[in-house]
Order: C-alpha cells, then structure tokens, then sequence
C-alpha cells in the first residue's frame, strides 16, 4: 500500500460523495456491498486489467483495455503515444475506467486525466518516482521509456465500488489481475 493517510482520506470523501450523488437504483445495490478506501487499496495492488472509456472527435465512445495500477487512491495507466486513445486523452481529456474481478468485485471511476510525461511539455513531478515503480513493475527495458509509452494519471470526481462478500474478498488477499 503506497497510499499516505491524507490519500485515504481523500479517497473515502470521494468514495462517501459518489455514493451519496449516485441514483437510488445504485445506491441500493452498492450500499452494504462496498469496500472503505483502505480496503479499496489493500486489494487493488500490482496491475489491474480495466477497461479504459475515451470519446471520438465524433463524439463516439471507445472502449479498450489498459494495465492499471492503483496509487495514491487514483488509478495511472499506459498506452502508446500513437494509440487512437492516447489521441482521444489529449482532445478530450474525460475518461471513465472499470475493474472487475468477476463477481467479486467492480471499481468503476469517472475523472479527467493528466499525461504524467507529456514528450513536448514537462513532466509532472511525481514521475520520476512513478517511473521507477513501473521500472520496477515492468522492467528497466521493457519500453524506450523516454519514447514508447506516454503515461496517464485519471484524477476522479465519481468513484464507486461493488464488492458483495466483502469479507471473503480480503481474506483473497492482495490480486492483482
């Protein structure tokens, strides 16, 4: 878990607050059935396969898959920098993400996303230390860092969790998938 307290803190108020917005159809399914952050964070480690939501110039929604990595209560993931998502991100940076992990568990996040190593800009300032863990996570030669991969973090203003047997998902354990 790589998530301060003031990330957990930050994380439960949008977690409390997307509940509390959401219809009353959702609240009655998820109500009961979620997860606090600190959960949240204890089982999302390692990468996470989601599926990534970005909109077309047309205003058409796309839907592909990523390798997502929790951290700091939001999710960063990457693609490369001539993928049709990566071009639909600098348009239109509004970007919905799902994890599930069957029926054990659902994430679902709605944010806007900041480019974390923009190749004609500055980097932002944590990346240095995100690059080392996806280094770390991927391996120092798995990419030309510097050019085959740019880098996303979604910053979320609706973040909702589904997790029926929440007792029987911690017991699971940290799983990564």
């Amino acid at each position: 878990m790589r998530e301060t307290s003031e990330d957990l803190k930050e994380l439960q108020s949008l977690l409390d607050s997307s509940l509390s917005r959401s219809t009353s159809h959702l609240r009655s399914i998820i109500t009961e059935r979620t997860l606090t952050a600190e959960q949240l964070t204890q089982v999302l480690t390692g990468m996470c396969t989601l599926a990534l939501s970005t909109v077309t110039a047309k205003g058409e929604p796309r839907i592909s898959g990523v390798d997502g990595h929790f951290l700091h209560g939001k999710w960063h993931f990457g693609t490369a920098p001539s993928a049709a998502k990566a071009r639909h991100l600098v348009a239109r940076p509004a970007a919905s993400v799902a994890h599930m992990r069957g029926e054990d568990l659902g994430v679902f996040t709605h944010g806007t996303v900041e480019i974390l190593n923009p190749q004609d800009s500055e980097a932002a300032a944590d990346w240095p230390d995100l690059l080392n863990y996806f280094k770390d996570f991927y391996g120092d030669d798995a990419f030309d860092w510097d050019n085959d991969v740019v880098y996303y973090r979604l910053h979320p203003h609706w973040m909702t969790v589904y997790a029926p047997d929440v007792d029987k998902l911690i017991a699971k354990g940290p799983q990564a998938s």
